[in-house]
């Protein structure tokens, strides 16, 4: 499973407001620091404050701070607003053309492990992740890879 790059922007965005609550951290800022498009980071912020995630303040000297306590947003429901469909497999997917539909077994799986995804995602709030500002420097340098982290088990079948 894979989110999409939105999400992930909308994540760092928030972890950005949230380690400086007492200023407005601008779009400029955050995309400069995560190395993101200025148009890109307009758009995530954009729907993050119509979704009452972000307070935004216009002008020369504005931007933007969380609207809430970092307790009080939920890594789910920031999810659920910022990913486009879930659509994992192409029966998921307005036009599904895939022949099999009707009889194939695959997408209660799919759903299974959605649903898993999705709760992980749920019982986890923005406050547990904060970081301080002192940790936000980026170099743009590559980073280590992280994950996934899977059980053992056969890659391929024998």
């Amino acid at each position: 499973m894979r989110l999409t790059k939105f999400s992930d922007y909308a994540l760092r965005a928030l972890l950005h407001a949230a380690s400086r609550p007492d200023e407005l951290v601008t779009i400029e800022q955050t995309s400069d620091l995560f190395g993101i498009s200025r148009a890109h980071m307009k758009k995530v912020v954009r729907l993050l404050t119509r979704e009452g995630f972000l307070r935004g303040v216009r002008g020369r000297t504005g931007g933007y701070t969380l609207s809430r306590a970092p307790e009080e947003i939920n890594l789910g429901q920031v999810l659920r607003a910022t990913e486009p469909d879930f659509g994992m497999v192409e029966c998921f997917l307005p036009g599904n053309r895939c022949c099999i539909t009707r009889r194939c077994g695959l997408p209660s799986v799919i759903d299974e492990a959605l649903a898993a995804f999705i709760a992980a995602f749920d019982r986890h709030t923005l406050a547990q992740y904060v970081l301080a500002e002192a940790n936000f420097p980026c170099d743009h340098r590559p980073q280590p890879q992280r994950g996934p982290h899977l059980p053992p088990g056969r890659s391929r079948p024998l």
